[in-house]
């Protein structure tokens, strides 16, 4: 088996993981289906208020794509179609039912031999969605042909959630997955070095590897750059693992079963466990009880570094595995601000004092320190500086400022030439985390992918 070994990235030790165990959620009689959810599509309403769907029923379908569905997760009647300005759909909001109805899919897998099948049953299912391609970091684009299949096994971001223990016993469903999909294009997994993980490395009709280092190493963008570098011109797909293992279970039994498992995080949660949630649920099924009132707390949709700042009116993300509460931070005055040494913060370069308690014999001695993070910037926006900063811990064969620079100027040739067609925002995370000059880089990146999408395609 093929290894990679990272010598680039960072590893941010927060408090607070989540529980190898399962919590209890009282599901909502309302279900909100958001399409903004789903980036870069247009909405195109399927039903209507008053319809009785199923789950695995369209409610609305692209404007550019009309073959990619949007179904629903649970079966009931359609209560309401929430509009915004110039009648954009903001929500559909379905009454359910006590007991979920599902559409059969009457098929075979066995029956499933050319890739044309696979992609019509993935269309018509809803579950094409779960599929992200690169180029530009969006939803799979059905009349592009991969040449090849990413999946990473694990996270490595902080807090990140357990997926050897969240898939464990779905070894099946995720070898039923693979094989469809490897008549598409060649699957690739990666597996995190060291782990276990029994029911990953039994996976046929794939390419195994071992990935070894620090966050992002579980980034299927830094594993496509390492293994199969993308080419001018082609297209790769990537798939979550949780995603991958839906994907399993529809081809398994026919039914369109969106359930998966969502970790509850951070040294500002209560009730850091896991929790079986369907998208459409509001988040206060999971966090209205579960954080310290005491002081102001951010909530987040995914982890520290790439998440989204979220409130208990959102709702829950067909994409997230995790949700995040840190401290917001905004009760804190300290006495001279950044000049003091700060000896219970986390520090990523070596001229603090702070530094000398997280070395490496004090970790051989008391174990890995973990500290209680904030939601502070800790500085303010400035012109970006070269510093060199980003090259410590973006392990990708890059030039990650000279990226940058062409995404803000919106050079389209020079971003190509650069690369910019083999990452997405969230390999950036990091980067802007180190920045001196707290340039918002995941964003510069998205609008520069959203741009090139718009003059190519």
């Amino acid at each position: 088996m093929q290894q990679i070994i990272l010598k680039r990235g960072l590893d941010l030790p927060i408090d607070g993981k989540a529980e190898c165990t399962l919590g209890s959620v009282n599901r909502p009689d309302i279900f909100r289906i958001v399409p903004d959810h789903y980036a870069g599509i247009t909405p195109k309403l399927d039903v209507k208020v008053g319809d009785k769907v199923k789950a695995g029923s369209p409610l609305f379908h692209d404007k550019t794509f009309a073959q990619m569905l949007f179904t629903s997760p649970v079966s009931g009647e359609v209560a309401e179609i929430v509009r915004g300005d110039r009648r954009k759909i903001l929500s559909i909001n379905i009454k359910a039912d006590a007991k979920i109805e599902y559409i059969d899919f009457k098929f075979k897998v066995e029956s499933l031999k050319l890739k044309e099948d696979v992609r019509d049953l993935l269309l018509q299912s809803g579950l094409w969605p779960l599929i992200k391609q690169r180029p530009y970091a969006c939803i799979a684009l059905p009349n592009k042909e991969p040449q090849a299949i990413f999946i990473s096994t694990f996270c490595s971001a902080p807090l990140a959630p357990d997926f050897e223990w969240v898939l464990k016993g779905q070894g099946s469903m995720l070898q039923t997955a693979i094989s469809a999909l490897s008549q598409i294009a060649t699957v690739y997994v990666g597996i995190k070095a060291g782990a276990a993980a029994t029911e990953f490395r039994a996976l046929k009709d794939c390419v195994l590897y071992e990935v070894a280092g620090a966050h992002p190493a579980g980034n299927v963008g830094v594993q496509i750059n390492h293994i199969r570098p993308m080419r001018q011109g082609e297209t790769i797909w990537t798939i979550g693992i949780q995603d991958l293992a839906l994907i399993g279970k529809f081809l398994a039994t026919g039914k369109v079963d969106m359930q998966k498992k969502v970790a509850l995080a951070g040294p500002m949660a209560y009730g850091r466990q896991y929790y079986n949630v369907l998208p459409g649920m509001p988040v206060s099924a999971i966090l209205k009880a579960n954080f310290h009132r005491e002081a102001p707390c951010r909530m987040i949709a995914g982890n520290v570094l790439d998440g989204k700042q979220i409130d208990l009116d959102n709702i829950i993300n067909p994409y997230n595995n995790l949700y995040t509460v840190i401290a917001e931070g905004s009760d804190k005055h300290e006495f001279m601000g950044w000049m003091l040494p700060r000896l219970r913060d986390f520090h990523f370069g070596n001229t603090d004092p702070g530094k000398m308690l997280d070395c490496k014999c004090l970790r051989w001695l008391f174990g890995p320190r973990q500290y209680q993070w904030d939601a502070r910037l800790k500085g303010g926006r400035r012109a970006i500086i070269v510093s060199g900063e980003y090259d410590k811990v973006f392990p990708m064969d890059i030039y990650p400022e000279q990226l940058i620079k062409a995404m803000i100027a919106l050079n389209l040739d020079k971003m190509i030439e650069l690369g910019a067609s083999e990452v997405a925002p969230e390999d950036f995370a990091l980067c802007e985390y180190v920045c001196t000059s707290k340039m918002p880089l995941q964003a510069i990146v998205r609008e520069a992918l959203d741009y090139m999408r718009k003059e190519i395609e």
